[in-house]
């Protein structure tokens, strides 16, 4: 299965109630990605939305990442993490397992290998990574025989991370964009609002497609309730100028945010 463009992201969706809710809602909408992580606590929320929906399993791409603060990165640890998440959800396999931090005990001599056994063992379909470093990016890839499929990090119009999205192309990856609408702050920069007010679109729409008129992009923005669910998915069908994408992409300041100890940017 291909890797949607647009998924729901479901960080600190935490409200069994309302995350199971806003993944079957994301589904009947028409989304067909949903992703989540051990770290998030909601895995089983999740696997009941995904069980809820009126959508066939095979039509939905679900991805969740491995944690080292959770099992831990090591061979037997990442195996153990998953067949937990897998039990959580209420899934046979996954379609993407994801390494979330390259922190703690990860290794990538020894995590990558582990991924592979799950690929073989038909546990997971494909492997990711998230919040890694062009060379971190190219350790793992050293260390595993298959492919790298996808690369999560924050990437919005304060944070575009122009140089991993140049490698995401280059060696034939998805870039993953998480925070697309930089947490909600799309709607107070003024280049994002007078495009969005152009086209009479949300910020919300034109941060999204912006992020997706990028080769080999992909974006997972939070949403929980269905107005924003539903507006969130509508940045599908709206195409911008290449006036607008220059005007955004010129945007000359910076934001992160999300950090934490360990973080390879830290060490940049």
């Amino acid at each position: 299965m291909h890797l949607p463009e647009i998924g729901l992201g479901t960080w600190q969706n935490t409200d069994s109630e309302t995350c199971a809710e806003s993944v079957r809602t994301a589904l009947d909408v028409g989304y067909r990605h949903i992703d989540t992580a051990q770290y998030y606590g909601n895995e089983e929320a999740v696997g009941e939305g995904i069980d809820a929906a009126d959508v066939p399993r095979d039509e939905v791409f679900v991805g969740s990442k491995v944690h080292a603060d959770k099992f831990g990165l090591s061979h037997d640890q990442v195996i153990e993490g998953l067949e937990v998440t897998l039990d959580r959800l209420g899934l046979d396999s996954l379609d993407l397992l994801y390494v979330h931090w390259p922190v703690g005990n990860y290794e990538a001599a020894e995590t990558m290998p582990a991924f592979d056994e799950l690929v073989d063992r038909g546990l997971i379909d494909h492997v990711g990574v998230c919040n890694f470093s062009t060379e971190l990016l190219d350790e793992a890839m050293d260390h595993l025989d298959a492919p790298l499929f996808a690369h999560q990090v924050e990437t919005h119009p304060l944070l575009p991370q122009d140089e991993l999205v140049d490698h995401a192309q280059r060696h034939e990856y998805h870039h993953v964009a998480y925070s697309p609408l930089a947490r909600g702050d799309v709607f107070d920069i003024p280049e994002v609002v007078e495009v969005a007010e152009k086209h009479d679109v949300s910020p919300s729409q034109v941060s999204l497609a912006w992020l997706l008129s990028k080769e080999a992009v992909s974006v997972i923005p939070k949403a929980t309730s269905e107005e924003h669910v539903r507006d969130n998915f509508d940045a599908l069908d709206l195409e911008l100028s290449e006036e607008d994408i220059e005007r955004i992409r010129a945007i000359d300041r910076t934001e992160r945010y999300v950090e934490r100890d360990g973080a390879p940017w830290l060490d940049a």
